[in-house]
């Protein structure tokens, strides 16, 4: 039987009902008996409409989706993959014409010709009516006493709240002595956790609690059940739940009783008139059901803030109202008293801890240039010669140091300063080559040293700044350098924020604009419009060996460029590139830093990247700084830019003017070291008030998210208690991929190592795949930073040899491996489009789609 048979009688009865409703309201409003032929007169048109309305809006609810598509196709209508709505339209409009109820037709045979019966339904209606004007009559009598009731309730609540509150008082007082008496205490657990059984820890001591909420935290033993959103939770007990419960029965017995007694006689001589009864508590109670709950919220806020020893010496005194206001008021100033000498000793803490803050801090954040070095700003656009005019200068210099953002930018300019006759040293955390007789320094930036002094300084993309994990690293070389001239590298809009910086000192600002410039293709790009010199531009390394294999496979030779890609491979890769031996390069966006190659065009295959949060629009910067690449002079006079889509949005990033950056990131230094070991010892401290610590107008904290992270597996022990706490925060500052369970694990193991005078375990590598040999350079290139540090340098050779053999290794893999990274469906494994733009293939996607739409129809 279908639905749409079910319901047809039941649509039919519903609306003989309605017409009988119709009637009752019709007949009851007239002074005299109107005809039955006045009736249908009158309310016809009202009859003829009741059926439709409710035959369509019963057919619309309660008949299922696929039923009313086989009645629609049973009819010739074309139902597969039509909106929802179109099939309730199309439905209803069919059933206004279903086996209709002919409703007058029914009205006339049911009551035509029935005087005497049409005569008693309207005196029936009469009465019916007469009897709901009593009601309603009662009704709004009864709602204006409720509104009296609550009036005198809110009235003598507001006047007498003191009194109340010591009737109150004195209740929980005795129940408080009771449950601790008599109770036991359970060890405190996640009050969720149920499947945790509790242990009970014997008596409760009276004295380990100030308050009475301290006391109210704890647990009865027992199962608390709340609702939350609809749905029921299930949660241990704690004394708060039962002693409100308890609080809110005794208020509703008490507050009544009060308010009966202060209502007026004429109020109590009205109910009883209308009523026939006395007024009486019990329905003040149900009058007062909402002030009620309110008020028990405050007496039981004013209770928790009362200290338990006070409620606990008045159990026993039996209650005289006079007696324990007077108890109430001692107790209450002595709570005062406390209460501010508790406020003073917080406010003597804060302001030490502030002097503290202020002598560990202090004027580190906010440095004078009084030293007489000169600042040299080169300022542009990317691939305008910033760095090459400045390292020319650092090359006249007796001595210098360049400090790069990357460990491949330190090793390029390593490998050029020596090519050219100046000798030059490489130190970059994980390596270091030393060059007999050099007095110049190649070091990626965080190996700069504040008491190192040179002739001339170069820092590279000064921009870095701003960043939120590694700005601090550029904010100590620029604002901590020690040199006859500091040569500063950055872009355009961090232009304002460098001379902000560096105050009244004396400055040199070169500006720089391409030789080469860029146009936009118009053109949407396709894999097969690659070229010689071409840079295709995404955002993952899967997506760079994807891109790769695809571009190998219609017979390119290819260069790659990622981030997890070991330096010297990188460095292979470009010199390969620079060479010709590869025609096209595959890069993330590792290419836009510094990295000068020759780029006829970039292409852009993605406009969006995951910046660890989410995937988000390129910022008109890093379309800059990477679509800067493109042109090379001499060799490429135009750089050509080129996008998959939306170019017309890409072009406006990449021409409009960029906002100017304010603020920088700001770290910890050695100098706040120093000044923090005069209060503490303990890193854990010193990460809580850097927390505390409010960072000085245009500048931002650096989390140390990955400094604490670590120091959180190895806080309080032997680690953290046998080393010194500099050396132990240079541990946690070293610059490794943290977000790699095995170097963590070496990372562990290497401090066990170090303290227990053991030897550094070796570190753990495979060579399964590309991505084991890329994890086991990262490894190796940890455990080369802990010899460094420790100042094992001879033993370090080992491993650097080592680590250039992991190095060939990858390149190695990289040409054999490369044909596996075909773009796949992760559902039935088949190849997809180059630029498909989802992880399944649209079969899939679509079979997805057919079995949740069918999931939905069920």
């Amino acid at each position: 039987m279908s639905k749409l048979t079910a319901i047809y009688p039941q649509a039919i009865e519903h609306t003989k009902n309605k017409v009988m409703e119709d009637m009752n309201y019709y007949l009851e409003t007239k002074e005299s008996l109107p005809s039955f032929s006045q009736y249908l007169s009158d309310r016809g048109h009202y009859l003829e409409q009741i059926w439709v309305n409710i035959w369509l809006n019963k057919v619309t609810n309660d008949v299922p989706k696929n039923e009313k598509k086989e009645f629609l196709r049973e009819k010739g209508f074309e139902v597969q993959g039509v909106d929802r709505k179109l099939i309730n339209k199309l439905f209803r409009d069919e059933m206004r014409e279903y086996q209709p109820f002919h409703v007058l037709e029914w009205t006339k045979e049911t009551f035509s010709d029935k005087k005497e019966e049409w005569e008693q339904r309207y005196q029936q209606a009469k009465v019916d009516f007469i009897k709901r004007q009593e009601v309603t009559r009662l009704e709004e009598v009864r709602h204006r006493i409720r509104a009296m009731i609550e009036e005198t309730a809110g009235d003598m609540l507001e006047k007498d709240y003191a009194q109340v509150y010591l009737y109150v008082r004195h209740f929980t007082s005795k129940q408080l002595a009771a449950d601790i008496k008599n109770n036991v205490k359970f060890k405190n657990v996640d009050t969720f956790a149920l499947e945790e059984k509790l242990e009970d820890e014997g008596h409760f001591n009276p004295e380990s609690y100030t308050t009475v909420a301290k006391f109210f935290e704890e647990l009865t033993g027992d199962i608390h059940k709340s609702v939350n959103w609809g749905r029921s939770l299930y949660e241990y007990q704690t004394y708060f739940f039962v002693y409100e419960s308890l609080i809110s029965d005794y208020l509703s017995e008490l507050i009544p009783e009060r308010v009966l007694e202060k209502l007026p006689v004429e109020i109590k001589e009205q109910f009883q008139e209308t009523f026939g009864e006395k007024l009486t508590a019990s329905f003040i109670k149900g009058s007062l059901k909402q002030l009620l709950n309110e008020v028990e919220d405050y007496f039981i806020e004013d209770l928790q803030d009362e200290y338990l020893s006070d409620l606990l010496k008045i159990a026993d005194i039996p209650f005289d109202l006079s007696v324990h206001q007077q108890i109430f008021e001692k107790d209450f100033a002595e709570r005062e008293r406390k209460k501010a000498e508790e406020e003073a000793e917080l406010q003597r803490k804060r302001e030490a801890e502030e002097r503290m803050m202020e002598d560990i801090f202090g004027q580190e954040y906010n440095p004078s240039f009084g030293r007489r070095v000169r600042y040299i700003l080169h300022i542009g656009e990317t691939n305008t010669g910033k760095t090459y005019h400045a390292l020319e200068q650092m090359k006249e210099a007796t001595s210098g140091l360049y400090l790069a953002p990357l460990r491949l930018l330190a090793l390029e300019v390593y490998d050029k300063l020596n090519a050219e006759g100046t000798l030059c040293s490489l130190k970059t955390g994980e390596e270091e080559k030393i060059v007999p007789g050099a007095n110049h320094f190649s070091c990626t930036v965080e190996m700069f040293h504040e008491k190192e002094n040179y002739d001339v300084i170069v820092i590279d993309e000064a921009q870095m700044i701003t960043d939120k994990d590694r700005g601090f690293s550029w904010y100590k070389a620029i604002t901590k350098a020690n040199a006859r001239e500091v040569h500063i590298i950055g872009s355009r809009n961090s232009k304002p924020m460098l001379l902000q910086l560096l105050g009244e000192s004396d400055i040199i600002i070169h500006e720089y604009s391409r030789d080469t410039p860029l146009e936009v293709e118009t053109k949407e790009f396709h894999i097969k419009h690659v070229k010689k010199g071409d840079a295709l531009i995404c955002f993952s390394r899967r997506r760079v060996l994807e891109t790769a294999s695809r571009l190998q496979s219609d017979g390119h030779t290819v260069s790659m460029i990622y981030g997890s890609m070991p330096p010297e491979t990188r460095k292979k890769q470009i010199e390969q590139f620079n060479s010709g031996k590869t025609k096209v390069i595959v890069a993330t966006d590792a290419i836009g830093m510094g990295l000068n190659l020759p780029i006829r065009r970039i292409v852009f295959l993605e406009n969006e990247k995951f910046d660890g949060t989410r995937r988000r629009l390129l910022t008109s910067q890093e379309v800059k700084q990477i679509a800067g690449r493109a042109g090379r002079k001499g060799i490429y006079d135009v750089g050509k830019v080129a996008f998959t889509k939306d170019i017309r949005l890409m072009k406006k990033l990449l021409i409009q003017e960029d906002e100017p950056v304010h603020t920088f990131a700001i770290a910890p230094t050695n100098s706040v070291f120093e000044r923090f070991q005069r209060y503490y010892r303990d890193l854990g401290t010193f990460f809580e008030l850097w927390g505390k610590f409010n960072s000085p107008l245009g500048t931002k904290k650096a989390s140390l998210a990955e400094e604490r992270s670590l120091y959180n597996l190895i806080a309080g022990t032997e680690i953290e208690a046998r080393l010194p706490l500099m050396d132990l925060y240079g541990f946690l500052h070293l610059p490794f991929s943290k977000n790699e369970q095995v170097l963590i694990r070496q990372w562990e193991d290497t401090m066990y190592a170090i303290i227990q005078g053991t030897p550094l375990p070796e570190p753990p590598y495979k060579e399964r795949s590309l991505e084991d040999l890329e994890l086991a350079y990262k490894a190796l290139g940890l455990h080369l930073l802990f010899l460094y540090r420790l100042g094992e340098r001879t033993e370090a050779i080992y491993w650097e040899r080592l680590r250039e053999e992991m190095s060939d290794k990858v390149q190695d893999k990289l040409k054999t491996d490369i044909k596996k990274f075909v773009k796949k469906c992760k559902n039935c494994g088949k190849n997809l489009a180059w630029d498909h733009s989802f992880p399944t293939c649209d079969a899939c996607h679509s079979a997805k789609y057919r079995r949740t739409r069918y999931a939905e129809d069920f």
